[in-house]
């Protein structure tokens, strides 16, 4: 190996073992940082011409060749070498082969203070790459709810028949959980967005830098126009709390995203029968012939697993950790790349298959014919008529058990029985298992009533500016 590989081997007489190298490597993962490298060094090479350390030409001619090294890079024709451990120095080594007054762009930057730049800026693109998966997911959503409006289901609690609901509000469920992942995220890119150029190692420089031109040039700027700068040097190079915030908002979208793919695999069932899953998002058996497997949603299930996976691992990676930068946090990336990638991954594939999704009618219609769907609104109709709640439940409970004893359904029992239960029981009690009656009666807001259904979907359509 050269020694002039050795950005830092002034002190050392020998090169890295091969063990240490492969190691020591970061490459393989951070490469995926070349973009955002490439602006913190062109705004670096623009400030150190603004103190005077370099020459305006020196730094046209700096931010030339990085542009010229990364359309290399994007159209992968660069040579990444692991014996100069990570993006960093790869594209320093390439861009001083090429261009020599780039061996002055290091001036008063660390790779400490470099790459917590390059993962700034990272956070501030991809949690708005998130946010966009995340939007098309719910217009999805929204788009299969708005053509399902008329279909009343069975709601669930404990996997039990509880209430009756319509197959819209359930879907709308998700499309406010996953509004809240996207507000989580603009959170996150808000954070992001302090710039941390000029921390160096641990504690800055005595050169006179000019923080505040760096954090304009990249965009780490307030609603004004104000420079955003950290405050703290040993915090800046050592803080992984964006990490951990990024990786937990992936983790949450993974565990929505679980819980909706539970919810159609439940519903593709043959002892369900809800939904029919489109043949392009389903695959076969290898050995029954007849089988149709929910494997995509079977698959997101899995993957969100692996998505909290990656965030347990960063939280252990620093929770022993001294200040400032220790090597360990080089293991901070491939967690937050992999939980981005799959959480990507996910979202396109709910955006992708829910418009195939068709509903079976008849299933769901004979699923809420059950009349225990309605047990909680003879509750009600007692309670209009001045009983008790926890009477009218009891009364309802002996209702229940008397329709299991007579062997037939509640809304079939004779009413000179029913009567006996409770005086305040009228003929007119059947009258509440009419259930357009029962979904219409629940019409304050956050219900599953059709005109509470219907405006929330005309303000997500609004909200999400989707026709």
């Amino acid at each position: 190996m050269e020694k002039k590989q050795l950005t830092w081997g002034g002190r050392f007489s020998e090169g890295p073992a091969e063990l240490m190298v492969r190691i020591g490597e970061s490459v393989s993962f951070d490469a995926r940082l070349a973009e955002y490298d490439v602006q913190g060094s062109k705004a670096q090479a623009k400030m150190l011409a603004h103190i005077g350390i370099l020459t305006e030409a020196e730094a046209a001619e700096i931010g030339d060749g990085l542009d010229e090294l990364l359309r290399e890079i994007e159209a992968g024709g660069f040579t990444w070498k692991a014996e100069l451990e990570d993006v960093h120095m790869n594209i320093e080594q390439a861009l001083t082969a090429r261009v020599p007054a780039a061996a002055k762009l290091h001036t008063a930057r660390s790779r400490n203070d470099q790459v917590a730049t390059d993962m700034r800026l990272w956070f501030r693109a991809h949690c708005e790459h998130v946010i966009v998966r995340l939007r098309n997911a719910m217009a999805s959503l929204l788009a299969l709810a708005e053509r399902t409006q008329d279909v009343i289901i069975p709601g669930y609690t404990h996997l039990q028949r509880a209430q009756p609901v319509s197959f819209a509000h359930h879907l709308l469920a998700y499309v406010e959980m996953f509004d809240r992942d996207a507000e989580r995220f603009a959170q996150i890119r808000e954070r992001a967005n302090v710039c941390p150029l000029g921390s160096g190692a641990i504690a800055g420089t005595t050169l006179p830098i000019d923080r505040e031109f760096v954090a304009r040039e990249l965009g780490f700027v307030d609603a004004s126009g104000n420079p955003r700068l950290t405050r703290n040097g040993m915090d800046a190079v050592s803080d992984r709390d964006l990490f951990i915030e990024f990786s937990s908002a992936c983790s949450l979208v993974g565990v929505h995203a679980s819980r909706l793919s539970e919810d159609f695999i439940l519903w593709n069932s043959a002892e369900f029968g809800f939904v029919h899953l489109p043949d392009t998002f389903t695959t076969g058996s290898s050995l029954m012939p007849q089988k149709k497997n929910p494997d995509a949603f079977e698959l997101i299930r899995g993957k969100s697993g692996r998505i909290a996976g990656s965030l347990t691992a960063l939280l252990m990676m620093v929770k022993g950790l001294p200040l400032t930068y220790n090597r360990d946090l080089q293991e901070d990336k491939p967690p937050v790349f992999d939980a981005f990638d799959q959480v990507a991954l996910v979202l396109d594939v709910i955006a992708a298959c829910l418009p195939g999704v068709e509903l079976n009618r008849v299933r769901c219609a004979k699923a809420v014919e059950d009349p225990l769907l309605l047990a909680t609104d003879v509750v009600d109709y007692l309670v209009r008529k001045g009983v008790a709640f926890r009477d009218a439940h009891h009364v309802v409970g002996a209702l229940v058990g008397l329709a299991e004893s007579e062997r037939c359904p509640l809304n079939k029992l004779p009413f000179a029985k029913v009567s006996e239960v409770h005086a305040a029981l009228a003929e007119d009690w059947v009258e509440v298992f009419n259930l357009e009656q029962a979904l219409a009666a629940r019409d304050r807001v956050g219900m599953p009533g059709p005109k509470q259904v219907a405006a929330r979907i005309a303000e997500w359509k609004a909200e999400l500016e989707v026709g």
